[in-house]
C-alpha cells in the first residue's frame, strides 16, 4: 500500500474500458490518476461509459468523467488533461495506461517508456475479443510473486550429512515446493540453524525435505519451526516494438490455446485497416471483413489462419461490451497494481481473450445480418453491432433478481444498467440487500459514497444505476432471502421472473437461493470472490448441474482439543475467543429464552447426541441460578472468578496433569513442537491489561441479563477488592485429552443421576414469569 500511495498513473482513452481501469485504481488507492483523452463524449460511448451522462456528449470525456471518479476515493488525487500525448507529458509518471489508441501510438510511448524506467501497460476491446500487453521494463523485481501466506510447519527431526534431512511433524503436510527458501527459528540442539540466511530445499516427500550440508552442526536435540520466505523474483519484459514480432502469449483457456497468435496479428491488421480508411470495419460486413483477412495474410506471411476467427474480429471491431470491458479494465488495473507494487506474477506480455461462445450456435449467418447490426444511434449501438437489434429488445424485456448489494452486487447492477437489462417497458431488475452501508465498503462497493454510509445497500444502489442509465426498471428491497421471506418473495414473484444473479457472501443463502431456482425452474448466476481469487457458476436449468450438486471439500478445521488445551497459532487463539465468547453470552442466553418459552425444550434437548444435554442443561441451570447476577456488583465479581478460571486455575490443572518435565511413550518431552509449556496468571487490579478484561467480561454478562453496565475503572476497582475467589487446588482424576481421537474413544455415556439433579434444580418457567436473557451476537 505504501509504494502504490506514492505511484502517480496516467490513463490514456476515457471510453468504457479507460473507465473502468481508472475506477478500480482510484478504489485500489494510488497516489494520483490523470485522465487523458482529447476527444468530446459521442452517443456510442454511452454503451460502457458508466460516468457518462446524455447531457455529457459534447463534453471534453476526461473532464466530464472526473468529478464522478473524484468522489470514489478522497485519497487519490484525480485531474484530466486535453493536451496531446507527448514525452513531457509522460515523464512525471510511474505507470502509463493506454487505452483506444492507435498502434503508432503505442510504439513511440512504448519506446519512450521502457527507456525511461516508466512502466506500460496497453489495453484493447472490441466487442467480444480483448487484448493486453505490459511492459515493465528490462529489470523488474517481484518481492511476493503469488501473495499468499508464507508457509510453516514444526519440526520434528533434522539429521546431521550432506545434505541434511528436515523431518517435520506430521499433524500436516509442509506444503513447501523444490527451490523455496526457508529460514529456522526456535530448533534445540542443532543451534547454527536458528537465525542463518534463507537455505534452499528440497523436497523428498509431503512431511520431509533436504537443505544443504548439515554434517558440521551440533547434534539436534528437539523443537524448532520452518518458516517459507518469500525471494525476490527478476523478470525482464521486451519493449511494444520487440514483443510485436516475438510475442510471449499468456494462455488463458487451453481449449483455444490455437487462437492467441492469430488475434495478435489478426490486431495488427485492424491497426492496419483503420489507419487507411479512418474507420474500423462495419458491423458485420463481408468486404471490411475479408479486407481485415487479407491485411492478416500480409502481417503474417505463410502462417496458418483461422479465417472465421478474424472475420468475427473484424465483424465486432465497432462493438463496444460492458462486461469485456469490466474484465479486461479489471485485469490492467490489477496489472497497474503489480506493476507499483512488485507483488504478484505479472502477465509476460501478452493476453487475448475472446468470449465467443457468447454468440449464437445455430443459424449465426441468418440471426446475425449487416441489417441486424447496423448502428442505431443509440446508447445500446456497442452491443447492436455484436448481438444484434433483435437481442437488445429481449435484454430490455428481462425480469431479473439480484440477490446482494455488495462488491459483486454493484457490479452486476452496473453492467446490467450498461446493456440495458430490464430497460424495456415489460423488464425490471429487482435488488435485495439487509445490510446498511459500512465506511469499510468503499474501497471496493464502487455504487456507495461516504454519505451514503448508515443507508441501506439495495436502495442507493439502485439509486446510483437509475443515475447511469435513467431508462433501467429496477426496485429495491431490505429483506433477507430465506423461509422468513417467502410470503414476500413468493410464487408469483419467483414465475415472473426471468434469471436470478446471486452475489452473497455467505454458503446458506447461496444454497437456500439454488433450492428456490431448481423448484421453479429459473436460471442462476452464481459468484464469489475471496481476496485475488474469485468464481463464477452459471446454472442452467435441464442443461447445467446446480450450485448444491457439488460442494467444495471442507475448510481445514482446528481440532477441538488444540483449540481448548494447546492453542498455538494465531488463528487458534482467534477461534477460542469466538468459542468463548458465544459460550458465554450467546448460546446459554439462547437457551434459557427457549427454556422458557418452549415447553418441549427439556424433550428436545434430552435428545441431543453424546454429553450435549448435560452441557446446555448444565449452562441454562448456572444462568438462572448458580451464576444469575442481581446487581452490578455481582457482575464484577463473576468477571473476576471468570478470569481466574481461564487463565490461572485451568492452566494449573493442565500442568498438574501434564508436568514441565514429562515425556511421552516414545520419550520426547511432552511440552514439545507446537504445545508449548504454559504459565499461570496472577490477578493484578493494577494491570490495565487485567482490569480491561474484567471491565468488559463485566459489561458483557450485565447486557445479556438487561443489568445496567459501568465504565468507571476507579470503581471497579474498588468492587474487586471485595471480591472473594475460592482457593484452587489441582484435582486428581480429572482427564484432559490430547487428540480427538482420544475424544471420540472416551465414554460419552450419560449419567442420568446428574440429569435428574439439573432438572430438578432448574427454576420453573412460571417461577420467572416476564423474565429473559438477552443474546449478545459476536461481531466480527
Amino acid at each position: 500500500m505504501k509504494r502504490m500511495q506514492t505511484s502517480n498513473v496516467l490513463v490514456s482513452g476515457l471510453r468504457g474500458l479507460g473507465v473502468e481501469v481508472a475506477k478500480n485504481l482510484v478504489l485500489g488507492g494510488v497516489k494520483s490518476v490523470t485522465l487523458h483523452d482529447p476527444q468530446p463524449a459521442a452517443w456510442p460511448d454511452l454503451a460502457s461509459q458508466f460516468y457518462l451522462r446524455e447531457e455529457d456528449v459534447g463534453q471534453n470525456r476526461a473532464e466530464a468523467t472526473l468529478p464522478r471518479l473524484a468522489e470514489l476515493n478522497a485519497y487519490v488525487a484525480v485531474s484530466s488533461t486535453r493536451q496531446p500525448l507527448s514525452q513531457d507529458l509522460l515523464a512525471p509518471f510511474q505507470v502509463v495506461v493506454l487505452t483506444n489508441s492507435s498502434l503508432e501510438e503505442q510504439l513511440w510511448v512504448g519506446d519512450f517508456c521502457h527507456s525511461h524506467g516508466i512502466k506500460l501497460v496497453v489495453a484493447d476491446t472490441r466487442g467480444l475479443f480483448g487484448q493486453l500487453f505490459c511492459d515493465f521494463g528490462d529489470d523488474m523485481v517481484v518481492t511476493d510473486t503469488n501473495g499468499e501466506q508464507p508457509l510453516s510447519a514444526m519440526v520434528s527431526m533434522v539429521t546431521k550429512g550432506c545434505p541434511g534431512e528436515v523431518t517435520c511433524l506430521d499433524e500436516a503436510r509442509h506444503g513447501f515446493e523444490t527451490g523455496d527458501f526457508v529460514t529456522f527459528t526456535e530448533v534445540e540442539g542443532m543451534e547454527e540453524l536458528n537465525g542463518c540466511g534463507p537455505v534452499e530445499i528440497r523436497v523428498l516427500g509431503p512431511y520431509t525435505f533436504s537443505i544443504g550440508d548439515t554434517s558440521g552442526f551440533g547434534d539436534y536435540v528437539r523443537g524448532g519451526i520452518v518458516t517459507q520466505v518469500k525471494m525476490p523474483k527478476h523478470i525482464r519484459f521486451k519493449r511494444l516494438r520487440e514483443a510485436l514480432v516475438e510475442p510471449e502469449l499468456m494462455i488463458t483457456d487451453f481449449g483455444k490455446a490455437e487462437r492467441p497468435p492469430i488475434m495478435h496479428w489478426g490486431w495488427q491488421a485492424l491497426h492496419r485497416f483503420i489507419r487507411q480508411h479512418g474507420r474500423p470495419p462495419r458491423p458485420r460486413h463481408q468486404g471490411d471483413a475479408a479486407e481485415v483477412v487479407a491485411l492478416t495474410r500480409e502481417v503474417a506471411p505463410g502462417a496458418e489462419l483461422d479465417e472465421e476467427l478474424l472475420r468475427e474480429l473484424a465483424f465486432q471491431a465497432t462493438g463496444d461490451l460492458a462486461p469485456v470491458n469490466a474484465f479486461i479494465g479489471g485485469l490492467a488495473a490489477q496489472e497497474v497494481m503489480k506493476a507499483v507494487s512488485g507483488k504478484f506474477t505479472p502477465i509476460t506480455q501478452w493476453l487475448y481473450f475472446d468470449a465467443l461462445e457468447c454468440l449464437p450456435e445455430e443459424n449465426k449467418e441468418t440471426v446475425l445480418t449487416e441489417e441486424q447490426c447496423r448502428p442505431r444511434n443509440s446508447r445500446y449501438d456497442g452491443q447492436i453491432a455484436v448481438f444484434g437489434a433483435e437481442l437488445q429488445a429481449k435484454l430490455g424485456a428481462q425480469k431479473y433478481f439480484v440477490v446482494g448489494a455488495g462488491a459483486i452486487g454493484c457490479e452486476l447492477l452496473k453492467n446490467f444498467a450498461m446493456v440495458g437489462l430490464g430497460c424495456g417497458p415489460e423488464g425490471c431488475v429487482t435488488v435485495t440487500d439487509m445490510d446498511t452501508i459500512e465506511k469499510s465498503n468503499l474501497n471496493r462497493q464502487f455504487l456507495f459514497r461516504p454519505w451514503d454510509v448508515t443507508k441501506l445497500k439495495s436502495e442507493r444502489a439502485a439509486a446510483a444505476v437509475r443515475e447511469m442509465n435513467p431508462a433501467l426498471r429496477v426496485s429495491s428491497r431490505p429483506d433477507r432471502v430465506g423461509p422468513d421471506t417467502e410470503r414476500v418473495y413468493d410464487d408469483d414473484f419467483f414465475e415472473a421472473l426471468d434469471g436470478v444473479a446471486n452475489a452473497l457472501d455467505n454458503v446458506d443463502a447461496r444454497l437456500y437461493m439454488d433450492r428456490r431456482c431448481v423448484y421453479y425452474r429459473k436460471p442462476l448466476l452464481e459468484s464469489g470472490t475471496l481476496g485475488t481469487k474469485g468464481n463464477v457458476q452459471v446454472v442452467i436449468p435441464f442443461l447445467s448441474e446446480s450450485y448444491s450438486s457439488s460442494q467444495d471439500p471442507p475448510e481445514k478445521a482446528i481440532p477441538i482439543c488444540t483449540l481448548k488445551n494447546f492453542p498455538n497459532a494465531i488463528e487458534h487463539t482467534l477461534q477460542w475467543a469466538r468459542d468463548e465468547f458465544e459460550g458465554l453470552f450467546k448460546q446459554p442466553a439462547e437457551n434459557v429464552n427457549q427454556y422458557l418459552t418452549d415447553p418441549r425444550f427439556l424433550e428436545r434437548t434430552l435428545r441431543l447426541a453424546g454429553t450435549q444435554p448435560l452441557e446446555v442443561l448444565e449452562a441454562v441451570q448456572r444462568s438462572l441460578a448458580g451464576e444469575r447476577p442481581r446487581a452490578w456488583p455481582d457482575c464484577v465479581a463473576w468477571a473476576c472468578r471468570h478470569w481466574h478460571r481461564q487463565y490461572s486455575n485451568s492452566i494449573r490443572q493442565l500442568l498438574h496433569n501434564f508436568p514441565p518435565g514429562q515425556k511421552t511413550n516414545s520419550g520426547t518431552l511432552f511440552w514439545s513442537g507446537p504445545k508449548r509449556c504454559p504459565h499461570p496468571l496472577v490477578f493484578d487490579p493494577d494491570n490495565p491489561l487485567h482490569l480491561d478484561y474484567v471491565m468488559a467480561a463485566a459489561n458483557l454478562f450485565a447486557q445479556s441479563y438487561g443489568i445496567a453496565g459501568s465504565r468507571d475503572r476507579g470503581a471497579v476497582a474498588e468492587l474487586l477488592r471485595h471480591v472473594r475467589v475460592p482457593p484452587f487446588a489441582p484435582k486428581a482424576g480429572v482427564r484432559i485429552h490430547v487428540s480427538d481421537q482420544e475424544l471420540q474413544s472416551a465414554t460419552t455415556a450419560l449419567d442420568d443421576g446428574r440429569l435428574e439433579e439439573l432438572k430438578a434444580s432448574l427454576p420453573s418457567p412460571e417461577e420467572l414469569p416476564g423474565f429473559r436473557m438477552f443474546p449478545i451476537d459476536f461481531e466480527k
